[in-house]
């Protein structure tokens, strides 16, 4: 769960800097937006593992943002709502919200229930280990290694090189633009393009340093990708 990419769809800037705060304070990676269309941009860009999203928004309405969330895919969707009405909720429900908080909100509240939902939709009792070709990376322990012939390297990685790493891991052989990666990443920072390169290139060394030197490559112009099979 820590590590986990939650986007936040919220037209108030203020609640959405509060529920960054909260969130990031508890181990979570963050990205907001300010309106419908842009929430569904992010959310086909990036990949969050939840979403907090909005009733009212500006574009599209929350629902129908969720209704398009759906048509993607599973991702876990909490429902902010300044209405208490029930007609509200049992809508919000039954488009295919997970759960539903009602303004004014406490934010630790609101994390508590991101927690249990994802708790609930990504099952309590199993955690993911994601495998791409020697590489082998524990998101909620926050540990990767590379498997060699005769040993197992455990990597010794920045919490950046290890965000950076279990991003791209997650779709292999997909190639990542580095404004993709800032995003993904680094949201709290004013990080460049550059910076990007900067921990990429300290990261390949370090593979390389553990004899999966050609797991990580960069795309002349564009990204960087992980290559390799996926289990």
């Amino acid at each position: 769960m820590e590590n986990a990419l939650v986007l936040i769809v919220e037209d108030e800037p203020e609640i959405a800097e509060i529920l960054e705060a909260y969130f990031v304070r508890e181990g979570f990676r963050t990205v907001s937006a300010g309106d419908g269309p842009t929430g569904l941009a992010h959310h086909l860009r990036l990949k969050p593992d939840l979403v907090i999203l909005d009733v009212k928004l500006p574009g599209l309405d929350g629902y129908e943002v969720l209704a398009t969330v759906r048509r993607r895919g599973d991702t876990p969707v909490i429902m902010v709502t300044a209405l208490a009405e029930d007609l509200d909720k049992l809508l919000a429900l039954r488009v295919g919200a997970d759960d539903y908080v009602v303004k004014p909100f406490n934010p630790l509240e609101v994390v508590a229930r991101a927690k249990a939902v994802l708790r609930r939709t990504t099952g309590s009792g199993t955690r993911r280990t994601l495998r791409v070709g020697p590489l082998h990376i524990d998101p909620e322990a926050y540990a990767a290694t590379v498997e060699g012939q005769q040993e197992t390297t455990v990597l010794e990685l920045t919490r950046t090189e290890f965000r950076l790493l279990a991003h791209m891991a997650a779709s292999p052989g997909r190639v990542f633009e580095r404004s993709e990666l800032i995003d993904a990443c680094l949201p709290e920072s004013e990080a460049m393009d550059r910076t990007v390169d900067s921990h990429v290139s300290k990261l390949r060394r370090k593979l390389a340093a553990a004899g999966a030197d050609r797991v990580l490559t960069g795309v002349r112009g564009v990204g960087y990708k992980l290559s390799g099979s996926h289990a």
